[in-house]
């Protein structure tokens, strides 16, 4: 992950802001609203476990939109603003861009809509339309409460077994990777294989769009922060996709 997305065992970087609200402004309701529509319409689900009929749901949105997609705008975004912005301010700038990108809204009326609430402060949102499609809404609320696995049916022999020794590669960077930046190049052992194989649908650029065994590796705290660092006796647990793994 770049540096924003990886501060284990940074030191130094300030107080932290623990936020106890959930939404601290109105319109953070709204924008966690669209994020939940967009991935209960994604193109993608009609790939899915379990299979949706989302080529018959009426919508306009006909593009992919899963929680990697969400975590590649964030993950895009310049670190000093990542770490000035809110939450669901990253939420809002990543799916603004997407909308943007993808043809949805173009740029001026993005930057109209901007410059009208930098004007106006924290007024209320836009009324939602009052048109109702129940196909649409049906399709939504089924994906909120069923989801989609990410297990895939295939048979894929593990490399490792409990026991084996293992380093973390170190992963060229990509535009977004579940690989935790602090364990690059740590040596490691296979302390669990998971069942199956999971893919990380659509996947970012660095291999997890292909389905793989997954696993739980144990570390020694020492070999990932040093022995002035590390709680002593203390042991680091991390699952990791075999794509991110090598032999010891």
């Amino acid at each position: 992950m770049k540096l924003q997305h990886s501060l284990g065992g940074l030191e130094g970087l300030g107080p932290v802001d623990f936020q106890k609200k959930v939404f601290v402004e109105p319109w953070e309701k709204r924008i966690f609203g669209i994020h939940a529509a967009m991935m209960g319409l994604s193109a993608h689900l009609k790939e899915a476990l379990p299979q949706y009929p989302i080529n018959q749901v009426p919508t306009a949105f006909k593009d992919i939109w899963t929680w990697a997609d969400l975590r590649r705008g964030a993950e895009a975004m310049n670190p000093f603003d990542y770490f000035r912005l809110r939450y669901y301010e990253k939420w809002l700038g990543g799916i603004s861009g997407f909308f943007v990108e993808k043809g949805y809204i173009s740029q001026e009326e993005l930057d109209e809509k901007t410059n009208f609430y930098l004007k106006e402060g924290n007024v209320d949102p836009t009324p939602l339309p009052e048109k109702e499609i129940p196909a649409i809404d049906n399709q939504v609320i089924k994906y909120l409460q069923l989801g989609d696995s990410p297990k895939r049916d295939i048979d894929i022999q593990p490399k490792f077994t409990v026991g084996d020794g293992v380093v973390v590669k170190d992963m060229p960077v990509a535009e977004h990777t579940r690989l935790p930046g602090h364990l690059r190049g740590k040596p490691g052992v296979i302390d669990l294989v998971y069942e199956g194989c999971y893919a990380y649908f659509p996947g970012p650029s660095d291999g997890l769009e292909l389905a793989q065994p997954s696993y739980s590796v144990r570390f020694d705290s020492k070999d990932i922060w040093g022995e002035d660092l590390a709680e002593p006796g203390s042991t680091f647990y991390a699952d990791l996709f075999e794509i991110y793994l090598e032999a010891a």
